[in-house]
């Protein structure tokens, strides 16, 4: 029996597009090599190559202004003329956006943090009471006609009120800016009216994943407001609120009675929405099938199901098939990979690849008689079973070994180690160091290319990375740091370099992925058990240690990190991957300590991007994620200090997890969020030591040893100085070393001068 054909839809699709080109044009006009006319064409050709690649493959509601130069979030700031003072002399519009984002000679740029649990990073707004607000709507508008002249009739993408105040900070000494709603709401009802104007039906998706975070009664009170008030107020648009990432089943109820064109929910991370249908109330659902921040083909059998689940609580006309986010957290295409192993290949969709997910779903569930339905369902089946039995994944000496580990925490207190450390390493008060990378150039981009194309031989190779190491070297003892780092000039990504020497991981050739502005990574895929081949930086680290009497700190990424940034198999558990990853990290540390390494960084940038959005799932993450953690450091020597590296994220509700993982010194980000983070720990009583970020990395501009004196002077108000490391807030790869240089000796010279005062004192 034929169906009607179920509509398709798609949250948001990544911007940077399929070569980067958007990545590389805005870094060509920030170094001067090309002008603004040039951003302007690439965005426009990318814009266009988008929208028709999504209507090419069927699908019925495709967004505009999801697109950006730099952060959604900061492009709503803009939207609103919320500007930071410090920016508000700048008088070109695009010399001012970027350098909101990125600071200059003498404003520092607006805070950055992680987008919920993911790995792209969003521009914080910065709000106050008195600040001058008026709608600038040019972008929106312009993307949304740009769509119209190539035949496309977009929905229009937006920020919700309550997200967007939700997730900015005041800057006036208040502390909630979910209290600016009065404010901002009105700019939104003239935002809709302008919009009205565009056509005769527009459709607004307005994304609202605060949502999903356990929200309290103040967050659903002003979401009901705030759509009650839209929706009164434009009844021409059609008004779509979007949720991911986590169940919204508070949020259906609370917008039960106001009358909404549709809800977006999440099937894919928040099954429970399905017991939340029965509260839609005449919406339709916009259905979130088709999984958005992993990488496996949609198993179509299973949605098929879930389908039929639906159809038990809706009309089939009520049910729109989509996305489950924004297709931003995938790579673009499969289309360039003809270097995956072609065994794994079929079983993975990019973000082009979902598109036809969505269809082929769609044309299957109508069961219209189209010849090729049936083979699309009967090969995508075969995909899966493939998948299942193949003899990659599994190795049964990886499950032995896992079982058999039975020293699974390091030996002695914090103390016991401290005083043990103090005797062989001899630091001074507040030891310099950097996070562990130095600025990736060219050069060494190029060098690992040749030896990829078989242009250079391995020891050609191996000897170039030395000469690097040597330089690295020279510089951080010609500057004066205490503890040195090798900079990493051998490896691609802090987490693809581990993976590539690792059983159970595959990569893509151009699946990069946007983590901010225009920084892309390229998360490997863990398909299989993973094991280790040898050691990993053995050899490296070494050569540096060889070449200077003062320590070098080996260079890790932590298990839970690894997991967190890659796209990773669900065929098992996610803690039974971190575990297979941390007996690799544990095996490595012991080799370093073999030759003579007596610091080891432990790298878990991405430990808090981890945590589920709902507390009632968190204590499971934490005690899996704490004990895999432990387990990789636990072939760490009493004498061994272990560094544990953490950034941009706010980590001021889990600082007992963070003791829980005892790591001897802490590198933590402050540099923008300011010091009340260290507040917290103060108050908390925590005892280990800390290395607060004291300058942005992720600015290109140079602190003076002025700026840099007051923070560590900050710094010492809130911690004792026998506790403090001084080091910049991340690794420094994305920089350059005009900018590095300059950088890391008015550290060590602002260092310097507090030691002579706490001396004289």
């Amino acid at each position: 029996m034929t169906q009607r054909k179920l509509k398709t839809y798609v949250t948001g699709y990544p911007r940077i597009g399929e070569d980067r080109e958007l990545k590389k044009v805005i870094e060509r006009f920030w170094e001067q090599r090309e002008g603004l006319d040039s951003v302007t064409r690439i965005s426009k050709d990318l814009r266009i190559r988008h929208w028709q690649d999504q209507k090419a493959r069927g699908i019925d509601f495709i967004s505009s202004n999801d697109f950006s130069l730099y952060d959604s979030m900061l492009d709503m700031a803009v939207l609103f003329n919320a500007i930071p003072e410090r920016f508000r002399h700048i008088e070109d519009d695009h010399e001012r956006y970027f350098a909101m984002a990125r600071g200059t000679g003498d404003a520092v740029a607006m805070e950055m943090t992680k987008w919920f649990n993911t790995n792209y990073h969003y521009i914080v707004p910065e709000l106050s009471g008195n600040m001058d607000l008026e709608l600038r709507p040019a972008k929106a508008f312009s993307e949304f006609n740009e769509a119209a002249e190539v035949g496309i009739n977009t929905k229009i993408n937006l920020i919700g009120p309550v997200t967007f105040l939700a997730l900015s900070k005041r800057v006036d000494g208040n502390e909630d800016a979910l209290d600016l709603m009065p404010a901002f709401l009105p700019l939104y009802v003239s935002l809709l009216r302008s919009i009205s104007e565009l056509g005769d039906e527009v459709f607004v998706q307005f994304e609202e994943p605060i949502v999903v975070r356990d929200p309290d009664n103040k967050i659903l009170e002003c979401l009901k407001t705030a759509y009650e008030t839209l929706a009164r107020a434009v009844p021409r648009v059609r008004l779509i609120v979007t949720t991911y990432f986590d169940h919204a089943t508070e949020a259906v109820e609370a917008l039960r009675d106001v009358h909404l064109f549709a809800m977006g929910l999440d099937l894919v991370c928040g099954p429970e929405n399905l017991l939340a249908l029965d509260r839609l109330n005449g919406k339709k659902l916009i259905a979130g099938m088709i999984d958005g921040r992993n990488i496996w083909k949609n198993d179509y059998q299973r949605s098929l199901s879930t389908l039929q689940a639906l159809e038990h609580a809706l009309q089939p006309e009520d049910i729109i098939l989509s996305t489950s986010c924004s297709l931003l957290h995938v790579p673009y295409s499969l289309t360039q990979e003809i270097g995956l192993d072609p065994e794994i290949r079929p079983w993975m969709s990019f973000a082009r690849e979902k598109l036809m997910e969505l269809s082929d779903i769609s044309d299957i569930h109508s069961g219209n008689g189209t010849p090729g339905n049936p083979e699309k369902l009967e090969t995508n089946q075969r995909i899966i079973r493939d998948r299942q039995c193949s003899l990659r994944i599994h190795d049964p000496a990886v499950r032995r070994r896992s079982r058999s580990i039975t020293q699974r925490v390091r030996e002695g207190s914090f103390a016991e180690r401290a005083m043990a450390q103090s005797k062989v390493l001899e630091l001074p008060l507040l030891p310099t160091t950097t996070i562990g990378s130095f600025p990736q150039t060219d050069s060494l981009r190029k060098l690992r290319q040749d030896l990829k194309k078989g242009a250079i031989s391995g020891d050609e190779y191996a000897l170039r990375i030395r000469n690097h190491i040597d330089s690295c070297i020279e510089f951080q003892e010609r500057i004066g740091l205490d503890v040195l780092v090798h900079g990493e000039p051998e490896r691609n990504d802090m987490v693809e370099y581990f993976g590539e020497q690792l059983s159970g991981f595959a990569f893509t050739q151009n699946g990069w992925v946007q983590s901010y502005g225009t920084r892309c990574v390229k998360p490997p895929v863990i398909y299989g058990d993973i094991n280790r081949r040898g050691s990993m930086t053995v050899d490296v680290i070494s050569y540096a240690q060889s070449r200077t009497r003062k320590p070098v700190k080996g260079i890790l990424t932590g298990p839970v990190t690894i997991l967190n940034w890659s796209f990773v198999r669900d065929d098992i558990e996610r803690s039974d991957v971190c575990e297979q990853i941390a007996l690799v990290i544990r095996d490595e540390i012991e080799d370093l300590q073999h030759v003579g390494i007596g610091i080891v960084q432990v790298d878990e940038a991405a430990f808090k991007e981890g945590y589920p959005l709902r507390r009632e799932k968190r204590d499971r993450y934490e005690r899996w994620a704490v004990k895999c953690f432990q387990l990789a450091v636990s072939s760490a020597r009493m004498t061994t200090q272990v560094h544990m590296h953490m950034c941009y994220s706010d980590f001021t509700d889990i600082i007992q997890t963070i003791e829980r993982m005892d790591a001897d010194v802490l590198a933590i980000e402050t540099s923008r969020s300011g010091n009340r983070l260290l507040k917290v720990f103060n108050d908390r009583g925590y005892s280990n030591n800390i290395g607060p970020g004291v300058y942005d990395i992720h600015s290109p501009r140079v602190p003076s040893v002025h700026e840099l004196t007051d923070k560590i002077r900050q710094l010492l108000q809130a911690l004792p100085a026998s506790r403090v490391w001084i080091n910049p807030d991340c690794g420094l790869k994305t920089r350059k070393w005009a900018e590095v240089s300059p950088s890391l000796r008015n550290m060590v010279t602002a260092t310097r001068a507090v030691r002579r005062h706490l001396a004289e004192s």
